[in-house]
């Protein structure tokens, strides 16, 4: 899909917090989707931060130009130190340089995307409306207060909270389109603001097929450097923070401490619950874990090939609050696959339908290990399911396949007369 040529090019303002060489997820999404977008005849900024998640990397151009694609980064993203409070002050930082961009160049763009980073990001496109009548869309990868609430920080009834809603209802309302990543999400984004339903679109997010693809243990040298093709390996990759459940992943674990001379566990990333992992498995005794840091982009066609089986999780108020970016690039990687998730959780029936794994519910200890040393046992089996997730990626997770949505959703907008719904 592609829009006709002119001289008039329609003009996006794309902002979220992250963006490479920072490793969050939602960095390289967008610039994925940047990417893509801007060779369809859209010319599209990104405003965002510099490095600051998880890099080796300290500063970026503050200025960057690819084609059609503009990369702008603020100066001011990362100027307090680690902690909860840092983050929240570091995003507040953020979001008041986004809007002194937005003020500066509110003229030369007919669209703004905000994501959901940092969480309030949202607020901004409907602050460009009420000011400049400007058009926007919500990119919801994760959903706040509901976040909040679900880790049992504050209160649904907290003044806070109860804000934070009305201000979402009201970005809602005066959204073109809310894009979100599963059908759990947009049903609880309509439960909590009705009017909104019709404009709510599911756009999965997606892996690069032909940059991560398939690799054999014994031909992948990340495997063998850390000696992984010499073991049964179990790979979590990713985030280890208050949203995902690492205590079922880590009691699995120690019941098949007897094993761990045939069973290898890997973690690649990082995370607040990193540490509770470490000091856990060093109480128990556990030889088999391998604690990694997260990897470049150009080392991840290696790392996440380099296992037999990759654990995906979710915590267990999570279901339609956050949708793991991880499971694109597991799927794609062609190994067998374990979800750890709430019951209601769209991986359960995508693990079904894919049949390239097995999902278990947050507390099962028992069920995965035993599932675990089973596909230990069973390498025929280990490959079928590994050969059905490349499948069930290939047939539905493509960048290809998103894009095209994305660029429906920018058309729709685009060729549309602004509405405001009530």
């Amino acid at each position: 899909m592609g829009y006709s040529s002119s001289k008039d090019l329609f003009r996006v303002l794309l902002f979220n917090q992250f963006y490479p060489p920072d490793y969050a997820a939602t960095g390289q999404f967008i610039e994925e989707l940047a990417t893509e977008v801007s060779k369809e005849g859209v010319k599209i900024r990104v405003f965002s931060g510099q490095p600051g998640y998880a890099t080796d990397i300290q500063k970026a151009p503050r200025n960057e130009k690819k084609g059609r694609l503009n990369i702008r980064r603020s100066r001011v993203t990362n100027l307090l130190p680690q902690g909860v409070l840092a983050k929240i002050g570091n995003s507040t930082l953020f979001f008041i340089r986004a809007f002194l961009h937005t003020l500066r160049h509110q003229k030369k763009e007919d669209l703004l995307i905000v994501t959901t980073a940092p969480a309030f990001m949202t607020w901004l496109g409907y602050l460009a409306h009420l000011m400049w009548k400007k058009k926007y869309i919500c990119l919801i990868y994760d959903l706040y207060p509901n976040v909040v609430t679900a880790l049992g920080i504050l209160p649904e009834k907290h003044p806070i909270i109860v804000l934070w809603q009305k201000l979402n209802q009201k970005t809602w309302q005066f959204a073109e389109e809310i894009i979100v990543l599963s059908q759990p999400m947009k049903s609880l984004i309509a439960d909590i603001y009705p009017p909104c339903e019709h404009k709510i679109t599911i756009i999965d997010n997606w892996a690069d097929g032909d940059f991560i693809k398939p690799i054999k243990k014994e031909d992948n040298w990340f495997a063998q450097k850390y000696g992984l093709d010499k073991k049964f390996t179990i790979l979590y990759s990713g985030n280890m923070g208050r949203c995902h459940d690492m205590e079922t992943i880590v009691n699995a674990a120690c019941l098949l401490k007897e094993y761990q001379g045939k069973i290898q566990f890997v973690f690649i990333g990082g995370g607040s619950k990193q540490k509770w992992g470490q000091e856990k498995i060093n109480q128990v005794g556990l030889q088999n874990f391998l604690f990694l840091p997260y990897q470049k982009r150009e080392v991840l066609p290696y790392s996440l090939t380099a296992c037999d089986v990759s654990l995906i999780s979710m915590g267990e108020n999570m279901a339609g609050v956050v949708a793991p970016s991880k499971l694109y690039s597991t799927l794609a990687a062609g190994k067998a696959v374990v979800t750890i998730c709430p019951k209601n959780s769209f991986l359960n029936e995508l693990m079904t339908t894919a049949n390239c794994g097995e999902s278990f519910r947050n507390g099962e200890s028992e069920a995965l290990a035993s599932f675990l040393l089973d596909l230990s046992n069973n390498e025929q089996l280990c490959q079928e399911m590994g050969h059905n997730a490349r499948q069930y990626f290939c047939d539905y997770f493509t960048k290809k396949t998103a894009i095209t949505k994305y660029l429906q959703v920018i058309d729709k907008v685009r060729f549309s007369e602004q509405k405001v719904f009530s």
